[in-house]
């Protein structure tokens, strides 16, 4: 016999059981006790017949189907229908057989109460056995506290009470609505609103904080993990109000708490109709194909349905994964590895695809990497983009999007000198060519490659130091999504010249993300992580700019992309202090530094001639 038949007719023998013993109490309520008033035969037959038809009709109304350890309200619902029915049928019978069945209809009713009350009582006892909340040693549960009393925190507080696998025990809420204030919610306490959350963490001595407010805007979380962050409890969070719709809460959905979530900066809302008129049909080049920002480009201009989409990359591995994720999609892509610097390859690539839109991702990007590597950034940041952006104006591309830094305004890097560079040459191209030229503008992105976060973790996994250079240092931070996004929408709104800035939201010091990570990884700061200063390493600055004063800034129709004022350079001296640039490759790093310094004046990592610097034509 199968586990689920062995529970029914458990079931079905305790619920002969319950009526039999609900219908004999009725009667003798019904005598005040005196036993020798009562029918023996028709007490045995109501008896028997109430167990019949009670039994027929729970089986048919499903109650023998159900998983009574998640009994609810509709369980109940259920009960009381199954029992009408079939102790009414019993009293109708005893009606019709009334010349030798006589029972009083008080008897009946009592019957009728008694047996609601009795079965209910058996399937409701099931389920607080399946609740860890009966269990009388706690020690190895941790005490959990549910922010948010509404729908999705109930559903939280039913699956820790009927999950068996888990070991977090439910301790009660915190809700702002005044009204459950000090009420129970499922059985719970709500124990105060967000500004009790660390007295309340204290007080009831709770380990973990399970953050139950999906349709919180990034705002409103961010807020409630910021005091959260001054307890000592770890976090997690329901990710997604599709997981409250879908139905799909468990402790499966539950995450932990990421660092994205203390920006507390809302979703980027595209104005689609602009970015589907220049990709929809077109072909359009990813160069940088396979890195952070260049695959979640890919990513999101599959959404706009391209004719074609080229992915260009130097690395096979990384072109192969974006590839492999993306061919399911039905949009044509093409994989292309090669090198942006390769300027014969990279033409072979524009007269064989003819490129309409190119997004030019690719580029070196590690600031302490490129200062002891200086012609190699040279070489990938300055003429690998030169290449690329004599390409697209040889081979009539609508549009050319480049993807920059905010290391490149004031630069104190080779790396940020070499994308200023980047920025000056498509700018004088733009005024002579048909092609649209662009920069987009913006600070770090949060888990790309070469991020401080994937570091940072990898240090408090190894059980630390953490590493910060330098406690004051600051940065701008935002998600490689958000930075793809506004990069897209850029395009649309580029005519030619322009240098997009993305709005970066509230810069950040490095030292508290360093300190936020620790917490979120259920640490202390300083005790069980020690975090190091390291020293600013050459460079670097303390804090990032996105504007250089002489460009000014406007906004447009999206109210997180601002332009820079094209500033104008002549492209005759660009053109020369190139090919001089391109003489000293490989020379000693002081002398690319000097030349650097003609070319970016702003560039403060090297020796100055300030007679003969690059100045903007009027």
């Amino acid at each position: 016999m199968s586990k689920v038949r062995k529970n029914m007719v458990l079931l079905m023998v305790v619920d002969c059981i319950i009526i039999a013993a609900c219908t004999a109490l009725s009667f003798v309520l019904y005598a005040n006790g005196d036993l020798s008033k009562i029918g023996t035969s028709s007490a045995i037959l109501f008896g028997l017949f109430s167990i019949a038809l009670s039994v027929i009709s729970f089986y048919f109304g499903s109650m023998y189907k159900r998983v009574w350890q998640f009994a609810s309200i509709g369980e109940m619902m259920l009960i009381f229908r199954s029992a009408t029915v079939g102790m009414g049928l019993a009293y109708v019978v005893t009606l019709i057989m009334k010349e030798v069945l006589y029972v009083p209809l008080s008897v009946a009713i009592n019957s009728y109460l008694l047996v609601m009350l009795g079965v209910g009582a058996s399937r409701f006892a099931i389920r607080l056995l399946k609740d860890r909340y009966v269990k009388q040693d706690l020690s190895g549960f941790k005490k959990t506290l549910i922010i948010g009393a509404g729908s999705c925190g109930v559903v939280v507080a039913r699956e820790l009470m009927s999950n068996v696998n888990s070991n977090l025990l439910a301790v009660g809420f915190i809700d702002d609505d005044p009204v459950k204030l000090h009420q129970s919610v499922v059985g719970l306490p709500v124990l105060g609103n967000r500004e009790h959350i660390q007295d309340v963490v204290a007080k009831h001595e709770i380990t973990e904080i399970i953050i139950a407010l999906p349709s919180a805007t990034r705002k409103e979380i961010s807020d409630v993990i910021s005091t959260c962050k001054q307890t000592n409890a770890n976090m997690k969070i329901i990710p997604r109000i599709n997981d409250l719709l879908e139905g799909k809460i468990s402790m499966k959905s539950l995450r932990n708490v990421e660092v994205e979530d203390l920006l507390g900066r809302d979703p980027v809302i595209l104005e689609s109709d602009g970015i589907k008129d220049y990709i929809e049909g077109k072909v359009v080049l990813v160069t940088g194909a396979g890195g952070s920002i260049g695959s979640e480009l890919c990513r999101q201009i599959i959404s706009f349905n391209p004719g074609q989409l080229l992915l260009l990359g130097h690395g096979e591995n990384s072109i192969y994964q974006i590839h492999r994720e993306l061919s399911y999609k039905g949009i044509k892509l093409i994989p292309i590895i090669a090198d942006v610097q390769d300027r014969a390859r990279m033409e072979d690539v524009f007269r064989k695809h003819r490129p309409q839109v190119v997004f030019h991702a690719a580029a070196h990007k590690h600031v302490p990497l490129m200062e002891e590597n200086p012609s190699e950034a040279i070489k990938n940041n300055v003429f690998g983009t030169r290449n690329v952006a004599d390409l697209a104006d040889q081979y009539g591309s609508h549009k050319f999007v480049l993807v920059s830094t905010d290391k490149a305004v004031n630069p104190t890097s080779i790396m940020g000198t070499t994308k200023r560079i980047a920025e000056m040459y498509i700018q004088c191209l733009a005024k002579q060519s048909k092609t649209s030229f662009s920069a987009v503008r913006f600070g770090n992105v949060l888990g790309s490659r070469g991020s401080v976060i994937p570091l940072f973790k990898e240090q408090i996994a190894k059980g630390g130091p953490v590493t910060v250079t330098h406690p004051e240092m600051i940065r701008y931070f935002m998600t490689i999504p958000e930075a793809s996004r506004l990069v897209l929408q850029a395009g649309a709104y580029a005519m030619g010249g322009e240098i997009f800035i993305l709005d970066m939201g509230e810069p950040v010091k490095i030292a508290d993300l360093a300190r936020d990570l620790i917490k979120l990884s259920g640490l202390e700061p300083n005790v069980d992580i020690m975090i190091e200063y390291t020293g600013i390493r050459t460079g670097e600055k303390l804090y990032e700019e996105l504007l250089l004063n002489e460009e000014g800034m406007t906004d447009t129709k999206h109210d997180r992309i601002f332009i820079g004022r094209p500033v104008n350079f002549d492209r005759e001296n660009i053109e020369l202090e190139l090919r001089r640039l391109e003489r000293i490759l490989g020379q000693d790093k002081e002398m690319i530094q000097e030349l650097l310094s003609r070319i970016v004046p702003t560039y403060s990592g090297g020796k100055r001639d300030t007679n003969k610097v690059l100045v903007p034509s009027s």
